[in-house]
């Protein structure tokens, strides 16, 4: 499938990786709808300082609301679905809002899809919902093991949207990435918080544990996998990962980042940062075989090029964050 001159809904779209995904496919030559949160301000995230503004059609709504999710998807072709709450430290406080915007906004769009005859969905998954790895590298078969009420909140929706294909026939693909990070990336996620800090020349970087590795793809290598799986009806029904067959830990993560950004630091742990004890997923690891194989895809960056494309970018935006603050 061509993506050009297609008619194409982003939900999410004015989060870190949609607002990504949008400037792409508006890149591509499709017709973009971006669905944002309604908010009083009419505000559209980081779509608001876009190049490609003035190309995007922009909606707002609320991915819980049925009506409002099927008037959006109305008249499109494919839906990029990215809307979710994604911080894993706030779903130990609300875990109710996780279920009813990654469960229900799931459904929401898979029943919508399906009455409209959508030609393909694409459905943003996660690799938080294998939990610690049981085995390296994670393939798709691995068991499903959610540690935190986020990840089980996208393991429901994962299985809610494998099971619309399987029912009913609709045209969904599963794509679950890694550890993105990049440019606009929440100051609640690793890296922004290693760079933010030291940016702001702390002299201690504050952070939780320090061993659980991750897999780390830079952002716009995770968008060309959404974009493959769009353009793949082989993909129907399949559910992909995308990720760097490459971890780290959060300790080397951080010495690399202070490298790559000249400064010597010292590492505090703080108790507040640290995961309750059985929901901390310890290793992460993707096998990519797959998207390999069925999508062509593989990632073109390796960590130091999309760390320093994102040091830059915080760099000169360093003003927008609170590095003071740990935020959940």
């Amino acid at each position: 499938m061509n993506l050009c001159s297609k008619k194409v809904l982003v939900t999410g779209a004015g989060g870190f990786i949609g607002s990504h995904l949008t400037e792409r496919l508006t890149e591509l030559g499709a017709e973009v709808t971006a669905f944002v949160h309604y908010n009083s301000r009419n505000y559209w995230g980081w779509l608001e300082e876009s190049k490609y503004l003035n190309d995007i059609h922009i909606i707002t709504g609320d991915i819980r609301d049925y009506d409002c999710v099927k008037k959006a998807l109305k008249g499109n072709n494919i839906v990029f679905h990215l809307a979710a709450l994604i911080g894993i430290p706030y779903s130990y406080e609300s875990p109710l809002a996780y279920i009813k915007t990654n469960v229900e906004g799931t459904y929401n769009i898979l029943q919508a899809g399906r009455e409209l005859n959508i030609e393909k969905i694409i459905h943003t998954s996660t690799s938080e919902i294998y939990g610690t790895a049981q085995f390296v590298p994670i393939t798709e078969t691995h068991p499903i093991n959610p540690q935190s009420p986020y990840a089980a909140s996208k393991a429901s929706a994962d299985l809610l949207a494998i099971t619309f294909y399987r029912s009913f026939n609709t045209p969904v693909s599963i794509v679950r990435p890694f550890n993105t990070y990049g440019p606009r990336q929440s100051a609640r996620a690793i890296i922004p918080t290693i760079i933010t800090q030291i940016l702001n020349n702390k002299e201690k970087v504050k952070l939780g544990s320090l061993f659980p590795t991750r897999d780390l793809t830079y952002v716009k290598d995770t968008i060309e996998g959404f974009i493959k799986a769009a353009e793949q009806e082989r993909a129907n029904g399949e559910i992909i990962n995308i990720g760097s067959n490459f971890e780290i830990s959060i300790e080397e993560l951080t010495k690399l980042i202070a490298k790559i950004i000249g400064r010597e630091i010292e590492v505090e742990t703080e108790e507040e940062r640290i995961r309750p004890e059985n929901s901390e997923v310890e290793r992460l690891k993707a096998d990519t075989t797959k998207a390999k194989k069925l999508l062509n895809w593989s990632p073109n960056y390796t960590l130091e090029e999309g760390l320093k494309e994102t040091i830059d970018w915080f760099s000169t935006h360093i003003d927008l964050f609170k590095p003071e603050i740990y935020n959940i």
